[in-house]
């Protein structure tokens, strides 16, 4: 692994770790269920695969020979805030190494530390695509100033799960994961109104003071009105927020009944299970993406305290409780630990080796001799992936989200599928039962 350091980078390790905090509520906000674009985005989007791939790029062989294929990552490693990213590509890449490699070539991994600054990013993109084949796999915040040097060099495959929107429409990125317009997705909104016809008239939710989780909460906000839902509590709470006794206070005095949780990491949701239980208050939970992790249940005070609560995500349950019955997860897992032991994979994990798998599938496609062009290409004609239903099926090709997801729920203490159609079925253990609501323009 390469990792890139300056004198300073000692010195603001302090701050950094103050600021990793707010990091990941911006990240998890951002990918949780869905993620945001401008106007300008979301037209360059539309006509991404329409754009024709630079006749020069099928000529280009940057960073591949006979024998290996060296791909770039620039993520945010310091004070481990997406470690995630690197650790998964690098773990997809000796996983597909143990079988060969890709088409006989070697994956290496040549992975940088943006010390969750936009330089060093723009900078480390840059010496990237001078030598190393792709992007995959990175995660940063940052990301929008390496997403300038991938807009100056289309003919570079940028495969990754990309914050920044400009980034993330260019038609040289694709994601395992495709961003969508704003709004929200149905299914589970569904779901819950036919469970708690009543307690979601009644219903509230805690928002990050971030224009992210702002932006996600409008479309969510959008869809539960479309479908005759009442929100009666839906504060703003600061990043440095640690204390909700007073949220929980006002939303008992309010009535609430069901409270939707999806915007917030696991570390928020504790504070907030903890409140909850201090004043003997227990409205239905509802957990997403972001909070799916091995600490919220110890760090929320233990089992008694989320048992019952409710999970609904767009992946499988790829922490462990799918392993037996989706033989990704398993492998997944397994790699994780091979290439960094003891290391606990989390949704950027995922990402990475999700991100790892949908370039190689496109660099398998590309032929013996592959050329960027070629790969590019490939990508484009990648219509479903899925990642061996590690996550619910998306169109990387057109940039469309998966409508797919799953419902869990907490039982002494353990996240279990509940409801879910069987992974032997044809959507392999996903809920595929409503699209992705758009509110009118």
């Amino acid at each position: 692994m390469r990792s890139t350091h300056d004198d300073t980078a000692a010195t603001r390790r302090g701050p950094l770790l103050a600021l990793a905090l707010a990091g990941v509520v911006m990240a998890a906000t951002l990918t949780a269920c869905s993620s945001t674009k401008t106007p300008s985005a979301t037209t360059s989007s539309s006509s991404a695969s329409s754009s024709a791939i630079p006749a020069s790029a099928f000529k280009d062989y940057t960073g591949i020979t006979p024998t290996s294929v060296s791909v770039g990552n620039v993520s945010t490693l310091v004070a481990g805030l997406f470690k995630g990213a690197a650790v998964g590509t690098e773990a997809y890449a000796a996983y597909a190494n143990s079988q060969g490699g890709i088409n006989g070539r070697k994956l290496v991994v040549d992975s940088g530390d943006d010390g969750y600054a936009g330089a060093p990013n723009k900078q480390l993109t840059a010496a990237d695509i001078q030598k190393d084949f792709a992007m995959v796999g990175s995660f940063s915040l940052q990301d929008s100033f390496g997403g300038a040097v991938l807009a100056a060099n289309p003919q570079v495959p940028n495969v990754t799960v990309t914050l920044d929107a400009a980034t993330a429409a260019l038609p040289n990125s694709f994601s395992p994961s495709p961003a969508a317009a704003g709004g929200w997705q149905l299914g589970p909104l569904v779901y819950f109104q036919k469970k708690y016809p009543g307690d979601v008239l009644h219903t509230a939710a805690l928002i990050p003071n971030q224009p992210s989780a702002e932006t996600k909460w409008a479309g969510e906000l959008a869809a539960m009105n479309h479908l005759g839902f009442k929100v009666v509590y839906d504060p703003r709470f600061d990043i440095t927020q640690t204390s909700f006794d007073q949220n929980v206070i006002a939303m008992k005095n309010a009535g609430v009944k069901i409270l939707f949780l999806e915007l917030m990491p696991q570390n928020y949701v504790a504070s907030v299970v903890k409140a909850l239980t201090l004043q003997d208050f227990h409205p239905v939970l509802v957990l997403g993406a972001s909070t799916y992790s091995r600490q919220l249940v110890p760090s929320s005070g233990g089992a008694t305290a989320l048992d019952g609560s409710y999970l609904e995500q767009n992946t499988s349950l790829y922490l462990g409780e799918d392993a037996a019955s989706i033989p990704a997860v398993n492998t997944f897992l397994t790699w994780v630990q091979r290439t960094s032991p003891g290391f606990k994979a989390d949704l950027y994990t995922l990402y990475g080796w999700l991100s790892a798998e949908l370039f190689s599938q496109a660099l398998q496609s590309a032929g013996a001799n592959p050329s960027r062009g070629a790969v590019l290409q490939a990508l484009r004609g990648i219509a479903s992936f899925s990642g061996g239903y590690l996550t619910g099926p998306a169109n990387p090709a057109k940039k469309l989200p998966t409508n797919c997801y799953i419902i869990a729920q907490i039982e002494n203490g353990q996240f279990q599928r509940l409801d879910d159609p069987p992974v032997s079925g044809s959507t392999h253990g996903y809920r595929c039962d409503r699209p992705y609501y758009k509110p009118p323009a």
